[in-house]
């Protein structure tokens, strides 16, 4: 499921593709990735690429058609690029280059989401103005990740989770920073000390850091649910097998309707008064 890493990729990828190219048409299916909108107005997304940015799990794209477009991945969605005339699985939406290349957008499942929208208002809309602070576009600081987050009365993973929050982290790299932090994902937000905060600070960009480096160089991002890839986390998707740290058996539960992986040894609900793991 696409993240901040994965979306991160998926912008660099686009930067690459299109660079020195012009989209000479753009088309679509009917289908609901372009719920609540015109599914027409992206044929207008066209020309050279002038700008791509990322705020969390979202891409603004705007090109020198003076009409841009909002992209969010949904659970499964990727940009592809082919060569023209070969059909693409499950592609909802296509950019034609003037070298005949076609770049995809295919989602086998559709939550994903493109909204075009003049360039001016990309940036402006209401998904975007929504979103708390971005760890990688922004920097974040141990201040200001307790400000976001200390107040919340949710367990700490799912305040981690609240984009309003922390813009860009998702159900892996949410648990993933927990553990490298050594934090239980049911703690109380406001029961962490600063070292807590400090800590857990380091390890969402150590988290983040990890999946950029072992996603570069791609040419398309990979999903550790696609069949055939190797899962390169420390506790995400690991239940019943034993903690890379300490060989207790991770376990997993139910929060805010996702499942979460821990390791009651490594992440103690109740830590020792005076250690911070």
């Amino acid at each position: 499921m696409p993240e901040l890493p994965e979306v991160e990729i998926a912008r660099r990828s686009l930067q690459t593709w299109l660079k020195g190219h012009e989209v000479v048409s753009a088309h679509a299916e009917p289908v609901r990735v372009f719920r609540g909108v015109e599914r027409r107005d992206f044929e207008k997304v066209t020309g050279k690429l002038i700008q791509a940015d990322r705020r969390g799990k979202y891409l603004m794209l705007q090109f020198s058609s003076g009409e841009g477009a909002l992209c969010h991945l949904g659970m499964t969605g990727k940009f592809v690029r082919r060569p023209g005339g070969k059909a693409e699985p499950y592609s909802r939406a296509q950019w034609v280059l003037e070298t005949g290349e076609v770049i995809h957008f295919k989602d086998p499942r559709m939550f994903g989401r493109i909204e075009p929208a003049p360039n001016g208002e990309v940036g402006k809309l209401k998904a975007i103005v929504a979103l708390g602070i971005d760890p990688l576009v922004d920097g974040l600081t141990w201040q200001q990740l307790k400000e976001a987050v200390g107040k919340s009365k949710t367990p700490l993973k799912v305040a981690l989770m609240d984009q309003s929050r922390v813009a860009g982290l998702g159900n892996i790299h949410a648990a993933e920073a927990l553990f490298r932090a050594g934090l239980h994902p049911a703690r109380r937000p406001g029961a962490l000390d600063d070292a807590e905060w400090k800590k857990l600070t380091q390890a969402i960009h150590k988290s983040l850091a990890f999946a950029l480096e072992a996603q570069e160089g791609d040419d398309e991002i990979q999903y550790v649910e696609e069949p055939g890839t190797k899962n390169p986390f420390l506790i995400y998707g690991r239940a019943d097998e034993p903690c890379q740290r300490c060989k207790t058996k991770v376990q997993s539960m139910t929060q805010g309707g996702r499942t979460t992986h821990f390791c009651p040894h490594c992440q103690p609900l109740k830590p020792k008064k005076g250690t911070h793991r």
